[in-house]
């Protein structure tokens, strides 16, 4: 069992130690990670750091202790609400994220289902298969019954599925905008109708998306009305983290209006610890957080938002057409944006994205089907050809020598493709993860 060193320790060991430590993690500074960190340049991050550091020890629990910090939020989500087409009837709140955002989003549903429509008693939400994962754990924390509609050929969600799979109890209609494994966008319009002619609220997960798409837009990309526009869509999630390059740790939830935002708080008046009020589900909330979202939004601005969606599309297209020129890959779908996944009848995929990691690309795993998945920024730019040049090795080495990638993920993800009960293969993951986090010595 590690123990608390007797004595403190020197700063500058400390620090070194810390910079030690981060050579064994993926290189995602120099574009050889395709997921987990979206990078535009050091002028942003700069301004991200500093302004997360003026506010390093402030905390957005309380918005009258820190009347800065909910200036902050409040501009932050009305120039997000400006970018989703909403009006002055539109509200919403700052998460830690777009998990919590999806959180909030059906707890707060199955809260107004309670209020108006409290004969369910057995809460439904209506979910293509390829919407986050996020969605699967509210339903599990909030006991809501996740409702599953196939994908099309392109997969996007089936709309003729969808009409079929509404009940009376069915609380919430969600469409991904874009989808997070194959990068399309679900045919919004078509959900949000549906929805509304059955008095259902509809929720668009953007995100992914949501700082990028409505760029590429004025950027005359045809990407299809996904936000407050559409007749039928009630709220909106959008990750500034993300393609807002914003510090970790902040997302946005947004509603059509007040009578679902009301329903996302938690009011507690018994405590003996005061009048307890939160807006999302955590207590604390990060005040450098807020006031990076804040910085980083005016410091970008709409121009420099245009210009990064640009040069990220422009590296998008690069890529793909790289890709496209390897005749045992091929694209599936058709991406509406920057996010993409490959396959291969050919080759196993699994085998192809350890051989790249042998060649210092961290790339993440999909299956049904089996897919390598991919999310471009900025931080690619310099790197196109050197990965297509690996990719094109790797695909070789894969195809000649298959026997040679045998462990490692192609092993893990090939055992659990063969088990029928897929609850065997959650036990898997729980043992791994609980084996991962095991407490150091």
């Amino acid at each position: 069992m590690k123990q608390l060193p007797e004595f403190g320790r020197k700063k500058d060991d400390l620090l070194k130690q810390l910079d030690e430590a981060k050579k064994h993690d993926a290189n995602w500074k120099n574009g050889r990670t395709w997921s987990l960190v979206y990078y535009a340049g050091e002028e942003i991050t700069e301004i991200s750091k500093e302004a997360y550091m003026k506010y390093f020890h402030e905390n957005g629990l309380n918005p009258m202790a820190f009347p800065s910090l909910r200036r902050f939020e409040t501009e932050v989500l009305s120039m997000t609400a400006s970018l989703f087409n909403g009006d002055d009837q539109t509200v919403g709140s700052l998460t830690s994220g777009g998990t919590e955002s999806i959180l909030m989003a059906v707890k707060t549903y199955r809260d107004y289902a309670r209020k108006m429509k409290p004969e369910i008693l057995e809460p439904e939400m209506i979910l293509p298969i390829s919407v986050h994962a996020a969605f699967e754990k509210a339903a599990h924390y909030f006991n809501v019954k996740p409702i599953h509609i196939p994908l099309t050929d392109d997969f996007r969600a089936d709309v003729k599925q969808l009409e079929n799979a509404i009940t009376k109890n069915t609380i919430l209609i969600v469409g991904s905008a874009p989808s997070y494994p194959h990068g399309v966008i679900d045919p919004i319009e078509k959900m949000a109708d549906i929805a509304s002619m059955h008095n259902i609220p509809f929720h668009v997960d953007a995100c992914l998306g949501g700082f990028l798409l409505p760029f590429l837009q004025k950027l005359d990309y045809e990407i299809p009305p996904f936000d407050f526009r559409v007749p039928g869509v009630t709220s909106i999630s959008a990750d500034i983290h993300k393609y807002g390059y914003a510090a970790k740790g902040v997302s946005t939830i947004l509603y059509k209006n007040d009578s679902y935002r009301k329903h996302q708080y938690f009011a507690y008046s018994d405590w003996p610890g005061g009048l307890f009020v939160s807006p999302t589900a955590t207590g604390t909330r990060p005040g450098g957080a807020i006031a990076s979202a804040w910085a980083v939004m005016n410091y970008i601005g709409m121009d420099g938002y245009i210009n990064l969606a640009k040069k990220t599309m422009e590296i998008t297209k690069q890529l793909l057409n790289g890709i496209r020129t390897i005749d045992e890959l091929k694209i599936l779908g058709n991406p509406d944006a920057s996010v993409f996944t490959i396959a291969s009848e050919e080759v196993n995929v699994y085998a192809l994205a350890d051989r790249m990691e042998q060649l210092g690309w961290h790339i993440d795993r999909q299956q049904f089907p089996a897919c390598l998945h991919f999310m471009v920024t900025p931080a690619h730019e310099q790197i196109v050809e050197t990965f297509l040049s690996d990719l094109k090795r790797a695909v070789k080495d894969v195809k000649e020598n298959p026997e040679k990638f045998t462990e490692g993920s192609a092993a893990m993800y090939g055992m659990a493709g063969t088990i029928p009960d897929r609850s065997e293969v959650n036990d898997y993951l729980v043992q791994t993860l609980d084996q991962l986090m095991r407490l150091e010595n």
